[in-house]
């Protein structure tokens, strides 16, 4: 969802041997399934980190020397850095903002210009915050997380500060004009390090949801009170909006600003899919928006926006799921029965991937077997207020053609009908293009090619799953890649209705396809490739669909002749690393090698660790007997055979990966090495769920990846 602003997503996402010493019983081990390697759950515990600072030491002899990894690590840092790539630009005011990482700047450079200025091959940029400078004045590792700008005059933004990239942050307020901190001091608003969010309220008003003190998080670590405060106030004394359950996952307001249009909303996030929407009316009465809880919820300007995940059947007329309504945010506020028009519903292989509300228009990304197609749709010129919206082809030159993915967003929706294109493909660099509803579209920028893709080519394939459903996958290579087996790269992620669509890296085109090798992207269920069901067939006691489908396309591969078992490698991260975790332990003789970045393994105690709780919904509950039974098919650390033969396995994780608990990487590779097996192992130890905080680690971490992949296949 482009238009984000009632959208609180938890997420998941990159890296890692040699014998451990044999663990010592402890007292808790009893109490959770006699795990014999609790210890290395304490993230900063002196024994894990000397287990840790082993296995890298060992993973650094034995990998990391390697003159490959060296010579690429300084390719990928080059590109990584490269001074003609794309800079991102987002519209706060008058001018336009972007996030910059390079050589000279490894933590970044928030800076700023003018549309003008954007358009020429050199523009002129201001700094607004310097990263690294703030980050040596002050000694800490600051990354960049985020930031919200104050509407309509857009003066005051609150940034969101992380150590080390984790999710927990440090918010503080900056000011636009003077290019500095707002003290506390001084009236500025500040929060210590917590998970949560902060948004404006109002010019001198925020609302908090954060870490109040002890009662006051959900058991997934997330706030579940949510409060306004006021400047010059005491946050201690701030009014609570609302308060969830402690089993809720999170609660969190928001407001929208913009004049004529301003709404307050809170968000309470039963579980990761259900959530309940609530209109904070003057005086603090809150109206419950009448959806369904699996339903997303969004507002711009006069409308309310529900993106339906199951059908829905309300005022005498039905729903499909998938389907995009939109309804008149007035009439919710009354507290009326609001009438829904269907902005889009699924059809013909078609799906909604992604929507962006304009002023007078909505963009819709819609995914036709895993392509994108781009409309607009607005409300036909007369007719009831439950009457379908017109959609339209939207043909400006950024229409996708081929397996091109393009990607839109609004440049300013309270203002006028402009948005940007962001159009690639496997081997066609991103380009970038302003364009205007019914008006002119132009290029701005086309980033440059940063890798040989002379004689390769993009390919579609549809294999056939143990339950007989076709999936498809993508498949890039040399044009005679069906020619004979070669080193193979099977990525695939399977979960949380993430879409896996065609993009341009500049990562697997050096690491992986000059060297001659073959990259598949599985698109696998799971997903939200072909919309709410895809994603729903591999939910919880469901979710070896997803594991069956990425066994399938390997299978393919192996048929069709792109590819020998031995030559065939799986990279998956996060969730993705619990997929090739499991894929790996249910057919070891189909993969060469195996890369877990970032990965969840324990599914006996995932809901214990850090955000885990909050993936319920997505996997079951573990300590629900009827659950454990089908989870504990579905966890690697508990599927691990000492009669096994395994390929070998690298895993890579972070020391300041809040989301995803180390603890799952490391106790993999524990068990792995003292039942024998090839394992490798890196923890970076700063980098959060992404495994890396600024290029230079991303560089080193990939070279890692690359070098192992192609050191144990053999074609």
């Amino acid at each position: 969802m482009t238009n984000a602003r009632w959208a609180v997503a938890s997420g998941l996402a990159v890296l890692a041997g040699c014998a451990a010493p044999p663990p010592q019983p402890s007292a808790q081990t009893a109490n959770v399934d006699e795990d014999p390697y609790l210890w290395l759950e304490d993230v900063h515990g002196a024994q894990a980190m000397r287990w840790v600072r082993k296995r890298n030491r060992a993973t650094m002899r034995s990998l990391g020397a390697r003159p490959g990894v060296a010579a690429l690590r300084t390719r990928l840092r080059a590109v990584f850095d490269a001074p003609d790539r794309i800079p991102a630009i987002e519209k706060i005011g008058p001018r336009y903002y972007n996030f910059w990482r390079d050589l000279d700047h490894p933590r970044g450079l928030w800076r700023r210009t003018t549309l003008a200025e954007y358009r020429k091959p050199a523009p002129a940029w201001e700094t607004v915050l310097d990263l690294d400078a703030l980050a040596r004045r002050e000694n800490e590792n600051w990354v960049l997380k985020n930031w919200a700008c104050r509407q309509p005059d857009y003066r005051r933004c609150l940034l969101s500060l992380s150590r080390g990239g984790a999710d927990a942050v440090v918010t503080r307020e900056f000011d636009l004009q003077s290019l500095a901190f707002v003290e506390p001091a001084d009236g500025g608003f500040a929060l210590p390090e917590a998970k949560g969010s902060v948004a404006w309220a109002g010019p001198d008003s925020v609302f908090v949801a954060t870490d109040f003190g002890p009662g006051t998080l959900t058991t997934s670590g997330y706030p579940r009170i949510a409060k306004l405060w006021r400047r010059g106030q005491a946050l201690a004394d701030a009014e609570t909006v609302f308060e969830g359950e402690p089993d809720d996952v999170s609660v969190a307001a928001y407001a929208d600003l913009a004049p004529g249009h301003e709404v307050q909303v809170v968000r309470r996030a039963l579980d990761f899919h259900n959530a309940e929407y609530f209109v904070r009316k003057p005086g603090g009465a809150l109206v419950r928006v009448p959806t369904p809880p699996d339903a997303d919820v969004y507002t711009h300007r006069s409308r309310v926006f529900v993106a339906l995940k199951s059908d829905w059947r309300t005022g005498g007329r039905g729903y499909t799921a998938g389907s995009l309504l939109a309804t008149d945010l007035a009439t919710v506020i009354a507290g009326g029965a609001p009438t829904l028009a269907v902005v889009f519903a699924p059809g013909d292989g078609q799906f909604l991937a992604d929507f962006t509300p304009l002023r007078d228009h909505v963009l819709l990304n819609v995914l036709d077997n895993v392509r994108s197609r781009l409309y607009t749709a607005a409300p036909a010129a007369a007719g009831p207020g439950d009457a379908p919206w017109v959609r339209t082809p939207l043909d400006d030159g950024a229409a996708a053609e081929g397996f091109r993915t393009v990607r839109v967003e609004a440049v300013a929706a309270d203002d006028d009908n402009r948005y940007f294109a962001h159009a690639q493909d496997y081997l066609t660099p991103p380009t970038l293009r302003l364009g205007t509803v019914g008006g002119p579209a132009e290029t701005l920028k086309t980033a440059p090619r940063f890798f040989d893709a002379q004689g390769l080519a993009i390919a579609q394939h549809w294999a056939v799953s143990a339950d007989g459903t076709r999936v498809p996958y993508f498949q890039v290579g040399a044009a005679d890649m069906d020619a004979e087996p070669r080193r193979t790269l099977l990525y695939g992620y399977g979960g949380f209705e993430r879409a896996l669509l065609p993009g341009y890296s500049a990562g697997v085109g050096i690491g992986w396809l000059e060297r001659g090798g073959t990259y598949v992207v599985a698109n696998i269920r799971g997903g939200g490739e072909f919309g709410p069901a895809w994603h729903q067939a591999a939910l919880r006691e469901r979710r070896g669909a997803a594991f069956e489908d990425f066994i399938a396309v390997a299978e393919h591969l192996v048929a069709r002749g792109v590819a020998r078992p031995s030559s065939i490698g799986i990279v998956g991260g996060s969730n993705g690393g619990l997929l090739v975790g499991n894929v790996m332990v249910m057919r070891p003789d189909l993969f060469g090698a195996v890369v877990a970045m970032v990965p969840l393994m324990d599914m006996r105690r995932y809901h214990r660790l850090l955000a885990g709780a909050s993936w319920m919904a997505e996997f079951g509950n573990p300590d629900d007997p009827q659950d454990w039974r089908f989870l504990k098919r579905f966890s690697p650390y508990h599927n691990v055979r000492a009669d096994g033969r395994y390929p070998p396995l690298l895993v890579t994780t972070s020391t300041r990966d809040d989301r995803v608990h180390p603890a799952h990487a490391r106790k993999m590779v524990a068990k792995m090495l003292d039942l024998g097996f090839a394992a490798t192992y890196y923890e970076n130890t700063e980098g959060g769920h992404g495994g890396a905080a600024n290029n230079a680690q991303s560089a080193f971490v990939w070279a890692l990846v690359y070098e192992f992949l192609w050191r144990e296949l053999t074609p």
